[in-house]
């Protein structure tokens, strides 16, 4: 006779439902759109917004355990991938719109998306902290906030369209050290293809080429190089970042922290840096200031109530 599952409570234990299954789906989606939009973002990372939305952890064990745990990795992992390619393509056209014409008011809205969330990590880090881990924080953050002083080289118009072997070798290594960058939170990927002047004329090769049917074969390859270095960077730091959480929890966590603090000024400067010398007037206007804050407190009250929701959902 089969025996019923029961719970060490008394009540009788019941699958798990398939609206729940569904809506974790559709939440893993949002996830990954979120992610998405932080890689194509420069000065932001999609560590920072994993961490913060409190799947950080289980992404990188995901990542780590792929061939290990095959199915239960993919199941966690699929959606997030699906959100990150809805988001990047969705969203990718409007966010260069406003970097290119509100650059201060479109960064601050995502600023304030990062620093409302925040509370999800420091409840990791609670308690009285020692000095190791004011030293795990101090050193991110410093590497993080001097990123921005690293000179940005300058790629000549049209090069990913004439490159050698080498160059394509050069491309996976690129690829592999914006994965490493998307992983590691506060590290900004799309920061680093601006240091190396790639993030540019990756940009123009999806939105001027690729999806408007020209130089297509030539687009597909280049990317295709990219992608296997996000891969072989993926597996690489997420084998690392695990392996920090399960030794080294608290430490790590303030070292997230100390690097998703670091790269706000590291954002600001960037966006200021490269903004357009015709813009320059936008920046003696009060009121562009002013939808700036609104947009950076609207972001942090939002991201904020985010994470309210999840600790009551949790608590229950």
């Amino acid at each position: 006779m089969e025996e019923k599952d029961v719970r060490t409570d008394g009540e009788e234990a019941r699958p798990p439902q398939r609206g729940n299954a569904a809506a974790e789906f559709f939440a893993n989606v949002l996830r990954g759109v979120a992610i998405g939009v932080a890689f194509i973002i420069p000065g932001f990372s999609g560590g920072s917004v994993a961490a913060i939305l409190g799947i950080y952890e289980k992404l990188v064990g995901s990542i780590a355990d792929l061939f290990k745990k095959f199915k239960e990795s993919v199941l966690f992992l699929l959606p997030i991938l699906l959100g990150m390619i809805l988001g990047i393509a969705a969203l990718i056209f409007p966010i260069q719109w406003g970097l290119a014409n509100y650059p201060i008011p479109t960064v601050s809205l995502f600023v304030g998306l990062s620093m409302g969330g925040l509370p999800s990590i420091t409840d990791k880090v609670k308690g009285k902290p020692k000095w190791h881990n004011f030293a795990a924080f101090a050193l991110p953050c410093a590497v993080s906030a001097c990123l921005m002083f690293l000179p940005t080289a300058s790629q000549p118009q049209g090069f990913l369209f004439n490159l050698d072997a080498g160059g394509y070798v050069l491309l996976v290594l690129i690829g592999a050290v914006g994965a490493c960058a998307l992983v590691v939170p506060g590290i900004s990927g799309s920061m680093l293809l601006l240091i190396f002047g790639y993030y540019t004329p990756l940009v123009e090769l999806v939105t001027k080429n690729l999806l408007k049917g020209q130089n297509v074969g030539i687009s597909f390859a280049v990317l295709a190089c990219v992608l296997a270095g996000v891969l072989v960077g993926f597996f690489a730091i997420s084998a690392l970042m695990k392996f920090l959480l399960k030794k080294f929890p608290r430490g790590t966590y303030f070292a997230i922290l100390g690097f998703i603090l670091g790269s706000v000024a590291a954002v600001y400067y960037t966006t200021v840096k490269n903004t357009p010398q015709e813009l320059g007037f936008l920046y003696s206007s009060p009121w562009y200031w002013i939808v700036a804050a609104v947009l950076l407190l609207a972001g942090a009250a939002l991201s904020y109530a985010l994470v309210r929701y999840a600790r009551k959902k949790q608590n229950k």
